[in-house]
């Protein structure tokens, strides 16, 4: 543990940025394996919905510094082949 205040600091705000990219982080895989799972089940209507969940958690995540955005438009693109390949 530092000595220093400023330190002290730093370290607390490291811990609560890590739990927050933590939780964000297990959002956004949590909707992605939604939209996985309504993929198998094979009902369009809910692969729908569960694509523009997922899309949606996909860009907060860029926005958020989580994802790149390239890997954000390859998960985007990987989505979107799925969902109409399921048509």
């Amino acid at each position: 543990m530092p000595n220093i205040k400023s330190s002290k600091k730093d370290v607390l705000s490291s811990k609560i940025a890590y739990e927050n990219n933590k939780a964000n982080k297990s959002e956004l895989k949590t909707s992605l394996k939604k939209f996985d799972a309504a993929l198998v089940g094979g009902d369009k209507t809910a692969a729908e919905a569960a694509y523009k969940v997922a899309v949606k958690a996909v860009d907060q995540a860029v926005n958020k510094g989580l994802l790149h955005k390239n890997n954000a438009a390859r998960k985007k693109s990987s989505m979107t082949l799925k969902l109409n390949k399921l048509a």
